[in-house]
């Protein structure tokens, strides 16, 4: 049974320290040995693998047939006039360090 309670919205970013900095590289798509990992144990996959996309799209999949996404999708909506245009200056401010869309 769907609370008709709000779903609040939490944006998360890391503290000072908190980072990973494998995850700070872009670009990468080479598996690569975790930093201090012994050779011949398991390397972790780098960017763009096959392996990440496959439980990507099978994460989606199960989200999609379990979820309500009608009310998540309420849930998400700004609750506010002023809610709605900050949302809308910060797509802006986005795409306007963006390569492709403008």
């Amino acid at each position: 049974m769907p609370s008709d309670k709000p779903v609040p919205r939490i944006l998360q970013q890391p503290t000072e320290g908190e980072t990973d900095p494998d995850q700070q590289r872009s670009g990468s798509s080479d598996v690569q040995p975790k930093p201090g990992a012994q050779s011949g144990g398991k390397q972790e996959m780098g960017e763009g693998s096959y392996e990440a996309t496959r439980d990507y799209q099978k994460n989606i999949g199960d989200y999609l047939k379990k979820a309500d996404v009608e009310r998540d999708a309420e849930a998400a909506k700004p609750r506010s006039e002023q809610e709605a245009r900050e949302l809308d200056s910060a797509e802006q401010e986005g795409k306007s360090h963006s390569k492709g869309e403008r």
